[in-house]
C-alpha cells in the first residue's frame, strides 16, 4: 500500500521508513506476539530509530490496528483473538468480493497476463510447502498475497486495493501465528480461483473466495493457537 511520509525531511523519513517498514513486518510474522509490550528504550536499541520517530511509528500503527495504544502506559502489539479473526475475515470477503467482481468484470490481456504469472508463482511454492519444505513459508506468504491482489487488479480502485492489502495483512498475521501451512487444500481452493476467474465466472469465484477465507478461519482456529 502507499506509505505517507510521517514527517518532513529526507533523513528522518528513511530511517522512520525503514522502521516503520520492520516494525510491521515483525508484529504480521508474530517475531513480536499479541499483547506483547512496545518499550520505547528496548525498540530504539533493536530498530536503532529515536523515542520520537518510534512514538510516530506506533501511533501510525495503532491506527492501522497492529497496535494498541494504552493511554499513558505506552503501547503494546495488538492482541489476536478468534473474535478478531473473524472480524478481519468478513471484511476481508466484503472487501475482496467487491474489487474480484469488478476485476473480472472489465479485466483485459494485461489482467490476464498478471493473474498467471502471479498463480505460477505460487502454485510452485505450495508444490515445495506440500512436499514438506516449510523453510518457504515467508515466500508463501508473498505469493498468496501478489495472486490474491492480481485477481482484482483491474477492479479500477486503488482506494480498494490499498484498504484490501491492509486487511489481507491482518488476516495473514493470524495465519502466521497458527504456525502452520493449510497443505494441499488451499493450493486446490487457489488453483479453482484461479480456473474461475479466467472464465469471468463472477458469482462461483466469489462463493469460491468466501469458502476460502472461511476454511482459512477454521484452520487457524484448528491450531489452537489463537484465543
Amino acid at each position: 500500500m502507499t506509505i505517507i511520509p510521517i514527517t518532513s525531511g529526507d533523513d528522518h523519513y528513511g530511517i522512520a521508513e525503514q522502521t516503520f517498514v520492520r516494525l510491521r513486518a515483525d508484529i504480521i510474522a508474530g517475531d513480536l506476539e499479541p499483547g506483547s509490550r512496545l518499550r520505547l528504550e528496548a525498540l530504539k536499541r533493536d530498530y536503532g530509530a529515536s523515542i520520537s520517530t518510534l512514538r510516530e511509528i506506533l501511533n501510525r500503527l495503532a491506527t492501522e490496528g497492529f497496535v494498541e495504544a494504552e493511554g499513558q502506559k505506552g503501547f503494546e502489539v495488538a492482541r489476536a483473538t478468534a473474535s478478531g479473526l473473524h472480524e478481519i475475515g468478513e471484511l476481508r470477503l466484503v472487501l475482496e468480493t467487491h474489487a474480484l467482481s469488478k476485476s473480472l468484470a472489465v479485466g483485459d490481456l494485461d489482467w490476464e497476463g498478471r493473474v498467471v504469472a502471479a498463480h505460477h508463482k505460487l502454485a510452485a511454492i505450495e508444490g515445495k510447502l506440500v512436499a514438506g519444505d516449510t523453510s518457504r513459508t515467508l515466500e508463501w506468504v508473498r505469493y498468496d498475497f501478489d495472486f490474491h491482489a492480481a485477481l482484482i487488479s483491474a477492479c479500477g480502485s486503488q482506494a480498494l486495493m490499498e484498504m484490501h492489502a491492509s486487511v489481507f495483512d491482518k488476516f495473514i498475521r493470524y495465519h502466521m501465528l497458527a504456525a502452520s501451512f493449510r497443505g494441499r487444500a488451499v493450493a486446490d481452493d487457489h488453483r479453482e480461483l484461479f480456473d474461475l476467474a479466467l472464465k469471468r465466472d463472477i458469482p462461483a469465484a466469489a462463493g469460491k473466495l468466501a469458502l476460502h477465507i472461511t476454511a482459512g478461519i477454521d484452520h487457524v482456529l484448528a491450531s489452537g493457537r489463537i484465543a
